[in-house]
């Protein structure tokens, strides 16, 4: 086990594709729908927006004629590539003498795709969202989606405000939202309220003697914290719009601290001081040698995290070298 848990341990644990085609178009198009298939989970499941693009040519896998990335921004303002998509083109079916019969009967390399994400997704989805109080999970991930804690004094009035959330509960159910009730009688509301925070379960409700009386039930959502009393008529069909609305909000969030850490740079000083001070991603030229790409590196730790597939031609100057440059990369210190 390495120390940083999540990202990478001795124990490395992928979902990892392999596909071979009759030709390179065929082969490029599904390694280009494979990194918008990664890009897709990230964003709409796990709420962390990704660039998209390309890796340099001293960034890209190994023997690949090119890597498709998707890079993610952790809170820290560093980047983590969190899943890439790889065009091989014969390299490897040449190196293995993987070949396939064309329709004349002729023996061809086949042109060969990889791709793949790991366990590191664990770590993106923790270090994107979570706060001071623990995991913030989007509800699509949240194993529990809502828990609910009765507040009560006898075993009686437990027993009631019990039966009053099975009612709930099933109904939440039935929309195909998970629930847990915590009637633990050992440990007091306030624990299992911070536990839950922990763990970043994305609705609590919970409900004593008086909201039993009044038809209430107290819900806090765990993206905001935001508390609010409502009516228990109605309720499931509440929080199944609130689980589109956290889910959204989560996302949203990490969008604009995202976009708010792009910056764009055009000399060397510049790039070194929002490096330091700011951090995130560095939008600049680069005048597409190695050797630039290198001395940035050892310079500064940063390296090209990638080249935007939206990025516009822009004459300009690499802020190293100054030489010609017709488009700006994303640098970035990462993990």
């Amino acid at each position: 086990m390495r120390t940083r848990l999540f990202l990478r341990t001795a124990e490395f644990l992928w979902q990892e594709g392999h596909t071979a085609h009759a030709t390179r178009e065929e082969a490029i198009e599904e390694a280009t729908k494979m990194i918008h298939v990664y890009q897709k989970f990230a964003e709409e499941w796990m709420a962390v927006p990704v660039v998209v693009g390309h890796k340099s040519p001293n960034e890209r896998f190994a023997g690949a004629e090119d890597t498709l990335t998707i890079e993610a921004l952790m809170q820290d303002g560093k980047a983590l590539q969190s899943g890439t998509s790889h065009f091989l083109g014969q390299n490897f079916a040449k190196a293995f003498d993987v070949q396939y019969v064309n329709k004349e009967g002729k023996l061809e390399y086949v042109w060969a795709t990889s791709w793949g994400v790991s366990t590191r997704l664990m770590g993106a989805l923790i270090m994107a969202h979570s706060d001071n109080n623990g995991l913030v999970l989007p509800p699509k991930l949240a194993p529990i989606q809502v828990v609910m804690v009765p507040i009560y004094k006898t075993a009686e009035q437990l027993a009631e405000i019990v039966a009053r959330f099975e009612q709930i509960a099933a109904e939440l159910r039935a929309k195909g939202i998970s629930v847990k009730i915590d009637d633990r009688d050992n440990v007091r509301p306030g624990f299992k309220f911070a536990e839950y925070e922990l763990k970043g379960v994305p609705v609590r409700l919970a409900m004593g003697g008086r909201d039993m009386e009044n038809g209430t039930v107290e819900l806090v959502r765990r993206d905001t914290l935001e508390k609010e009393t409502l009516s228990q008529e109605g309720l499931a069909g509440h929080i199944e719009t609130l689980m589109t609305d956290i889910q959204h909000n989560i996302f949203r969030k990490a969008l604009d601290y995202r976009n708010s850490m792009i910056t764009r740079v055009d000399t060397w000083d510049e790039f070194k001081r929002v490096l330091d001070e700011k951090g995130g991603f560095i939008s600049a030229h680069w005048d597409g040698t190695v050797e630039t790409e290198v001395a940035i590196k050892e310079a500064t730790k940063a390296t090209i995290r990638c080249i935007p597939v939206d990025a516009e031609e822009e004459e300009g100057v690499c802020v190293f070298s100054g030489k010609p440059s017709h488009r700006r990369v994303l640098f970035a210190r990462s993990y």
